[in-house]
């Protein structure tokens, strides 16, 4: 139960800049997610907070202690890599208790202690398997005892969903985040997906050129982009010019009209996408650019659209957010 803060945390691999002298207090017990596209930054974050990467510049605390210069294994860390890294050779059971056979602990004692962290996320039946044995979401959860029989202050998980098919993602993100309940630990997230960090993060942390863009609960986030990459990164925003700068409207709150009215915005349909109890409407509208409404699949039947028709698109005032220069 320990904070962590980067203080002007910089990484560098010659002239370039992956992480730019951010600073950033994580709370205890919490679950964080750097967010971002490739080469942002997030990864390179999340691997200089594990001792993988050196520091650059700036510091690393954890509860109150420096550990920026400390080994991975001094730090009381414990990173779940991308691909889980288990030995193939290796039973799931003593995949887990690699720590602390490495430890000198007796095998005993770390067998038992290892049942206890299968038990933890389900795996016990499968405790004399090895990996190949295994589906890709009972790999993540294998790596995820091995990671958490260190007893870390906080886990570290490196895209630990972008193996696994959709349906599985969206079941693994809902029991990592019953997990970090359950424990009370820290976890740090990277992901590209807006999806997952919406869905499991109590603090999003939006990575851009190697900066924090913008960090915050998932509704702030959403809801106030405070600059235009987030806003369309984030997604579900259309980005419009006004003559007092850029506003970020969400893509629901867009309503599509036959007839013209007054403060209304004319459009041409130009792509509709059915997503089940959604549609998407794509739609020019001029010198305004491209404008994106979502509307329910029972508004969509009853007031059917076709490619090429002019429509009329109205908001309330209330739900334009303006964006920050």
């Amino acid at each position: 139960m320990s904070a962590l803060e980067l203080i002007a945390t910089t990484k560098t691999y010659g002239e370039i800049v992956a992480v730019d002298a951010i600073d950033y207090k994580f709370a205890s017990g919490t679950y964080s997610c750097l967010l971002g596209p490739s080469g942002c930054g997030k990864s390179s974050t999340l691997r200089m907070i594990a001792g993988h990467e050196t520091v650059s510049g700036g510091d690393i605390i954890l509860g109150g202690i420096n550990i920026t210069d400390l080994p991975p294994a001094a730090r009381g860390t414990a990173m779940m890599f991308q691909d889980y890294a288990l030995f193939p050779h290796l039973s799931v059971i003593d995949n887990v208790a690699f720590s602390q056979k490495m430890q000198g602990i007796q095998k005993a004692t770390r067998r038992a202690r290892a049942m206890e962290l299968l038990e933890l996320v389900d795996m016990q039946e499968y405790a004399e398997r090895i990996p190949d044995q295994l589906s890709g979401g009972q790999q993540q959860r294998v790596a995820l005892a091995r990671a958490l029989i260190t007893e870390p202050s906080i886990l570290l998980l490196d895209e630990p969903l972008s193996a696994l098919d959709p349906f599985l993602r969206i079941k693994m993100r809902a029991e990592l985040k019953k997990l970090q309940r359950s424990l009370g630990i820290s976890f740090i997230h990277v992901t590209h997906s807006q999806d997952e960090a919406l869905a499991l993060a109590d603090q999003i942390i939006v990575m851009n050129n190697a900066v924090i863009e913008q960090s915050g609960s998932p509704m702030e986030v959403f809801n106030k982009p405070n600059s235009e990459f987030v806003a369309k990164f984030i997604g579900g925003h259309n980005v419009l010019p006004t003559d007092a700068g850029k506003i970020a409207i969400r893509t629901d709150r867009i309503k599509i009209q036959k007839d013209k009215a007054k403060g209304s915005m004319s459009a041409i349909i130009r792509d509709v996408e059915f997503l089940g109890s959604t549609v998407n409407v794509a739609m020019d509208a001029g010198s305004r650019g491209e404008v994106v409404a979502s509307v329910t699949d029972s508004i969509f039947y009853n007031q059917p659209m076709e490619i090429g028709e002019t429509v009329f698109l109205k908001w309330n005032k209330k739900d334009a957010h303006r964006l920050a220069e």
